[in-house]
């Protein structure tokens, strides 16, 4: 498929009836791994990327080349469609967002999303009205390049619980012409509930963070459209490293390889990985 069609496809995928699930995959091998089981879209993980180069998950610690380059690299690995978290936009100004937008279609992106976190950790979140600009600039770039945008309100991921403010941001950024609104963290099913009945906008809740674990048929009887796991699969992959790297180091013994992919089938899924 062309970039054009991945990205009227990934819009389809919005406005069909119930919720879907967009897994995110940090590298083209588990890209290959996750079409071959059958999802209908991926979506990049900074944190997933992060880690996989030894690096802090954070706008600081990552360059929009390498973002890209890994995004590209995915992209590359599926015939889906694929969405990419691209940070706050890797600058300030809401024309460095739209820049950004631009140049996440040339690598053949069909959608991505813009946070309003700074990367400062003294003052986290950006001004309302700069926010809103950023989203706006950035849906203006993505509207001309058939792209589909959404914003994050981070709110609850920097130590700032406030309900309110997060649904108006939402409300302002589908008014500025977000796509997808998307606020991770929400502390629960009530959360999530208020704020899907506020927007008019499909709406992106995280799934694979500790504490409250929710279904895809819970979720999506309370509005949700879009269900992503952020880097939850890459951690859950370290974890099992992790697992037996110290079965290893402790104990001298090889149990794990029992529980490890088969050779075999790694091989078949890089093989079918791209329809």
């Amino acid at each position: 498929m062309t970039r054009e069609q991945k990205y009227q496809a990934f819009r389809a995928l919005h406005e069909r009836q119930g919720a879907f699930v967009i897994p995110n995959p940090w590298d083209a091998g588990t890209a290959r791994i996750l079409t071959a089981l059958g999802f209908e879209a991926l979506a990049t993980t900074s944190a997933g990327y992060a880690f996989s180069v030894g690096r802090l998950d954070s706008s600081s610690a990552l360059t929009r080349e390498g973002i890209l380059q890994n995004a590209g690299s995915i992209v590359d690995a599926t015939d889906l469609p694929v969405s990419a978290d691209l940070e706050e936009g890797f600058g300030r100004s809401p024309e460095t967002c739209a820049q950004t937008i631009r140049l996440a279609t040339e690598v053949g992106l069909a959608g991505g999303s813009i946070e309003d976190a700074t990367g400062n950790p003294g003052d986290p979140i950006f001004d309302f009205p700069l926010a809103v600009e950023r989203v706006a600039a950035a849906a203006e770039s993505a509207h001309a390049c058939k792209f589909l945008l959404t914003a994050r309100a981070e709110n609850f991921l920097h130590g700032r619980p406030d309900l309110g403010d997060t649904i108006r941001r939402l409300q302002a950024f589908a008014q500025a012409g977000a796509d997808v609104l998307y606020a991770p963290g929400l502390p629960g099913l009530e959360a999530i509930r208020e704020v899907c009945a506020s927007v008019s906008k499909p709406v992106n809740v995280v799934m694979g963070f500790q504490g409250a674990i929710f279904s895809v048929e819970q979720l999506a009887a309370l509005g949700v459209k879009r269900i992503s796991v952020g880097g939850s699969l890459a951690r859950a992959a370290l974890g099992a490293f992790m697992r037996a790297a110290r079965e290893v180091k402790e104990k001298g013994t090889f149990t794990y390889a029992a529980d490890a992919l088969p050779y075999t089938a790694a091989r078949a899924y890089m093989a079918a990985g791209k329809r």
